[in-house]
């Protein structure tokens, strides 16, 4: 059938399984807009207060489901508004696709109106970028492209279409869906040496992220626990991987994650990762970093291999095939001595924990957890809030955790939880800093318009309180530029949105407070008022390693 660039490129996103696109109208991208009006019994978008926050959006619900997050925007300042959330898609691995409008091929480099070579802005952020030239290539394009944004080790692919493309007209032939990449174990003789060096070991330590989770591949993890009797812990990404409660996972490891991980790694004589970075967070001074242990690294993307750290066996390959592999030559043994030492590291963790009855930031996480479902998706966006839910959340399902990790991106969260809610058809959670939460809060015109069910932890402490806490430890106390001295009041502010919401202060009014959030139809906003002075803790200082980990105020 003869069909507009913009029609083949709505009819393509369809045909490919497209269900929900975020994103924002403007010139450039008028006919494409104009196509799904036509279209908008097949696929539903959703327009949001700014671009950013549809990014976010996209990322939020690629996040929860697994599938590609579509964004949309014209040219110029909508495409680079599309920049912050390309980048935070991009180092955390989450398939997103973005689609952008341009000037038309003859106004290409005229320093038209509106024109930007967003190509060569994104070249940085992405897996690969797209400039159509013709009507021609587009359907292809955009089945390319999502088939490469799905595949190995998954990230952001940007198309920019011109103008004249979109209005250009040629022969549509409708397509299956595409599928992405056939994944791959890693070599025999890699897999061999892997279970030789696990064969050996005293002290084993599972270390698994997002990786995992995008492979599928935690029961293939937890068997290989059991049957060499390993604890496991994670990274931020690796949250909501397995359930929180699992008698073998000790939580998140690293500069804020939990006591009882970080020292398993740090004791460990071989640590098994899976899907995961090695980044500054985890491993503090990179020559002080698990210096007892060997490491084998199984990732689907090589260049992770000795990027950071040196493993003894790198292992290129699918997490879940690999491991499915790699089990029939392990062998099963108990380590009764490396179970106990373990046990000592949970216990000297519990003595840490912060108790106290008061709306502790800590208590206000477990008042939380109490109102979740078992396919509530918790978004956070970035600083001490974020931490003290990674520390501190009841996660029973994977992909219900949608969080900033690799950009730490503030106001990533209100987007997120929008796409978050979209992806899993339920209400979902953001946990938030006021902060954060003022990067981004236009978007609650979204989540009101579309009656998106939310409800919003507003952990208000008024200061930037990562920063802040860095300037109390490292920097004799000089705040500077870190107390916001805001006379925001966010209930009405939600109340103006056309929201609700209410402000608590005792660990009695938030457990109401939720309750009513969790029983209303909307977005639903709480202020919930915490001191200055509360850190995250346990803290590796920075250029630590383990044994300067900081567990309580005046260490």
């Amino acid at each position: 059938m003869l069909l507009s660039g913009a029609d083949i490129l709505v009819k393509t996103l369809i045909e490919q399984g497209c269900d929900t696109v975020f994103g924002y109208p403007g010139g450039q991208i008028l006919n494409v807009y104009d196509s799904l009006y036509t279209h908008q019994n097949e696929i539903n978008h959703i327009l949001t207060a700014h671009e950013q926050g549809a990014t976010h959006a996209a990322d939020g619900y690629a996040r929860t489901t697994g599938k590609v997050g579509v964004v949309i925007s014209t040219s110029g300042p909508g495409a680079t508004n599309l920049v912050t959330g390309i980048a935070t898609a991009y180092l955390d691995s989450i398939p997103l696709l973005a689609i952008c409008g341009n000037v038309p091929t003859t106004q290409i480099g005229s320093d038209s109106f509106q024109e930007i070579d967003i190509t060569g802005v994104t070249l940085p952020i992405t897996k690969h970028n797209y400039f159509v030239g013709s009507v021609e290539q587009l359907a292809d394009t955009v089945r390319e492209a999502l088939k490469l944004a799905k595949s190995g080790r998954p990230g952001p692919v940007l198309i920019d279409i011109p103008k004249d493309v979109q209005t250009a007209k040629c022969e549509y032939e409708p397509k299956p869906p595409v599928e992405k990449e056939e994944p791959y174990a890693a070599k025999q003789v890699r897999i061999e040496e892997a279970a030789r060096h696990i064969n050996e070991a005293k002290c084993p330590f599972i270390y698994f992220g997002g990786g995992l989770i995008t492979a599928n591949a935690q029961s293939e993890m937890i068997t290989l626990a059991e049957k060499i009797d390993a604890p496991i812990g994670c990274s931020l990404m690796g949250l909501s991987g397995i359930p929180t409660d699992h008698p073998r996972f000790l939580g998140m490891q690293g500069m804020h994650g939990h006591y009882a991980s970080s020292m398993a790694m740090h004791n460990a004589d071989l640590i098994i990762s899976l899907g995961v970075r090695f980044n500054d967070r985890v491993t503090g001074n990179r020559s002080k970093f698990a210096t007892r242990a060997k490491i084998i690294h199984i990732d689907v993307d090589g260049s992770e291999l000795n990027k950071t750290v040196n493993s003894v066996c790198g292992l290129r390959g699918d997490v879940k095939l690999t491991l499915q592999s790699l089990l029939p030559l392990v062998e099963k043994s108990d380590k009764p001595d490396w179970a106990g030492k373990v046990s000592k590291f949970r216990k000297e963790e519990n003595k840490y924990l912060d108790n106290r009855d008061s709306l502790t930031p800590r208590k206000a996480i477990l008042t939380l957890n109490k109102h979740l479902g078992e396919n509530t998706a918790v978004a956070t966006d970035v600083g001490q809030h974020q931490m003290w839910s990674a520390q501190n959340l009841n996660l029973k399902t994977p992909r219900r955790f949608v969080s900033s990790g690799g950009l730490g991106t503030m106001g990533f969260g209100l987007g997120a939880a929008i796409g978050a809610a979209y992806g899993t058809r339920e209400r979902s959670v953001l946990v938030t800093g006021d902060g954060s939460f003022g990067m981004c809060l236009n978007e609650l015109a979204t989540a009101v318009s579309y009656n998106v069910p939310i409800v919003i932890l507003i952990l208000n402490n008024g200061v930037l309180g990562m920063v802040r806490q860095w300037q109390t430890l490292f920097f004799d106390k000089h705040y500077s530029n870190t107390v916001l001295n805001r006379k925001t009041d966010f209930v009405a502010l939600a109340r103006s949105f056309g929201a609700d919401g209410e402000a608590v202060s005792t660990v009695e009014d938030l457990d109401k407070a939720l309750e009513n959030g969790f029983n209303n139809n909307g977005p639903y906003v709480i202020d919930c008022t915490i001191d200055k002075d509360e850190f995250v803790l346990p803290m590796l200082p920075p250029g630590g390693s383990m044994d300067d980990i900081i567990v309580k105020v005046g260490d």
